[in-house]
């Protein structure tokens, strides 16, 4: 079942499953899906996903990797000595600001201080995202009135 539904997620037919901080690859063979994890998170970004296994919902809030959810997990999925998320924000074209439109929304959401504006001569400040300050949070998607932020993966390190 679970491979199915990843060949179509791959088509686009559904909606990448962003799992909790500080989880790895195995998350959904080492989680007992117990929910103490959805329970002990103050901003309600975890909730119950396909089978039971707890998923990032960010369209109405960021992560703020507080760590209440692998505080109180006891199956040890969570590793708090990995990198939070394997995900960046990216600003599309169809940004406001980039239109000459003047909003910052994005930037006074990012607690990483990420999100930049860079004054401009004669016209609104553009967005300047910093990749390597990113925490993946995604705390700047609900307040973009566009819907041109995203989350992309990170690209894999080459040797």
């Amino acid at each position: 079942m679970l491979a199915r539904r990843a060949w179509f997620r791959r088509l686009g037919g559904a909606p990448v499953v962003r799992r909790p901080p500080w989880t790895a690859s195995d998350f959904t063979e080492r989680c007992t899906r117990c929910n103490a994890c959805l329970d002990a998170c103050p901003e309600q970004v975890l909730i119950g996903g396909d089978g039971g296994f707890p998923q990032l919902e960010l369209s109405h809030s960021g992560c703020s990797l507080c760590g209440d959810c692998a505080s109180v997990c006891e199956a040890g999925v969570f590793d708090l000595s990995r990198v939070a998320f394997a995900w960046h924000a990216q600003i599309d074209a169809h940004c406001l600001a980039l239109a000459g439109i003047h909003c910052r929304s994005c930037e006074d959401a990012c607690a990483a201080r990420a999100i930049r504006f860079q004054l401009q001569l004669g016209g609104p400040a553009q967005p300047q995202l910093d990749p390597l300050a990113c925490t993946g949070c995604g705390a700047c998607l609900a307040p973009c009135p566009n819907q041109a932020i995203r989350l992309i993966a990170e690209e894999p390190a080459h040797a």
